[in-house]
């Protein structure tokens, strides 16, 4: 024994560089094996920014016009980036390690519940949103007393197993189960790397059939800026800001996934990564969409391919561009339960040890939520519009208010003048966008 630890001493006296590089690869090796990956961070950041919101983003450009379209979605992802750098420093300054947390060491506990209420009004309506959106892929919808026929049922006929409530149970049961059973965010990011691929699958295939279009002559000629003389007014500029501010809005999310890096300093690369490919997948779907489907384009494009076609390649793309966003929002689910599930048991739980320690607690909260999302999908499909609202003003609070208040209040001292003054500015833009915002959604309801 003896001889083998003088043995062992000779070969470090040896080789010292050796030893190093050995103790070198233990570490790298323990590290990866306890910490989530770089790039699994940047899969699921960029998933939770392109969910359900592209599919609008072409009638903001719509109504924007291209040029202060793209340089709305740059300045938007640039006060998301400094709103995100805000919580990220409080973090490293604070103890806690969950946004509402947080929040609370500066705060106090009613800081810390108004957190996790946004956060839970959000992510539930964006999780009933998806159910709803995949039911409308998948079985059909009814608005306006026209009959839009679902995959399943062009492609089958109509039946009772491909009806909206067994097609979602089925979906829900062995495609949404296994993914929200998984307790380790980075377990998701495979299939955050599917989800981002089948959207730029969407954008590719958006983008071939408007320049195919536009070599036929088909195409309009598009705006570079809004049409204030006969279809927009100035009011209508500002309801389409929070239609980019629930797309960016990831703050929820920065907190689990900081968490299971494997350092937690590379968080603020992977999320400036995330949305330069936000942005760039934005711009696109926004400018080939509306130069393919010109005036025409819906609120949500996926109805534009949502009606029958005169070939036969033609109805094959408009399935194969409304399936792959579906299972693209299947792919999005879990990371947003993910988020949804952890805020609920830290309000309803706040001495306890964390979820994913806790079998019963884990299974519980995921299979009520589950269960309520499916339930309230069926029953209610246009709830969303709802959600839809109420989500944008909570967004604005989780990405804007709350880390500017975070500046301004400044608990552990480190915010300086420059950093101040962003935080009122962002502030004042928030309130003021999205009163008027609001304000026009309400004026244009009551009036139509």
């Amino acid at each position: 024994m003896v001889k083998q630890e003088n043995s062992d001493k000779a070969e470090a006296v040896a080789h010292p560089l050796l030893q190093d590089l050995k103790s070198s690869e233990s570490q790298n090796s323990s590290s990866s094996e306890k910490g989530a990956s770089f790039s699994g961070a940047v899969f699921n950041i960029s998933t939770t920014m392109i969910g359900a919101g592209i599919m609008s983003i072409p009638a903001t450009i719509k109504v924007l016009g291209i040029v202060p379209g793209f340089i709305l979605i740059l300045l938007v992802a640039l006060v998301v980036e400094v709103t995100v750098e805000f919580l990220l420093r409080y973090t490293n300054s604070g103890e806690s390690s969950t946004y509402a947390g947080m929040v609370s060491e500066s705060f106090g506990p009613w800081g810390s519940i108004s957190v996790q209420i946004c956060v839970i009004i959000t992510n539930l309506g964006c999780l009933i949103i998806y159910f709803i959106i995949i039911g409308d892929v998948l079985c059909g919808s009814q608005s306006g007393g026209t009959l839009h026929l679902g995959i399943l049922q062009e492609w089958f006929g109509i039946h009772w197993w491909n009806s909206r409530a067994y097609a979602l149970l089925f979906v829900a049961l062995f495609v949404m189960l296994p993914l929200v059973l998984l307790r380790r965010v980075d377990s998701l990011r495979h299939t955050s790397a599917v989800s981002i691929l089948l959207a730029v699958v969407f954008v590719v295939i958006c983008s071939a059939m408007a320049i195919y279009a536009l070599c036929k002559g088909k195409t309009q000629k598009p705006r570079l800026f809004p049409d204030f003389a006969h279809q927009v007014s100035v009011f209508d500029i500002f309801t389409t800001i929070p239609i980019l501010v629930t797309g960016f809005g990831f703050h929820v999310n920065v907190h689990p996934i900081r968490a299971e890096l494997g350092k937690p300093s590379d968080m603020r690369s992977a999320a400036r990564i995330s949305l330069v490919i936000s942005i760039i997948i934005y711009f696109s779907i926004g400018f080939f969409g509306y130069l393919l489907f010109g005036d025409s384009v819906m609120d949500d494009i996926l109805v534009n391919f949502d009606q029958s076609s005169d070939s036969t390649i033609g109805q094959i793309i408009n399935d194969i561009v409304r399936l792959s966003y579906a299972v693209h929002l299947l792919f999005v689910f879990p990371i947003m339960n993910f988020s949804l599930r952890a805020n609920i048991d830290e309000l309803l739980f706040p001495n306890n040890p964390i979820l994913a320690q806790s079998t019963s607690r884990f299974l519980s909260l995921t299979f009520v939520l589950l269960s309520f999302t499916y339930i309230v999908a069926i029953a209610i499909p246009s709830i969303w519009y709802f959600f839809q609202f109420m989500g944008s003003t909570t967004i604005v609070c989780l990405s804007f208010i709350f880390p500017a208040a975070l500046i301004l209040r400044d608990g552990h001292g480190i915010s300086t003048r420059r950093d101040k003054i962003i935080a009122i500015l962002v502030i004042i833009l928030a309130v003021v966008t999205s009163s008027i915002a609001i304000s026009t959604t309400l004026y244009n309801s009551a009036q139509s």
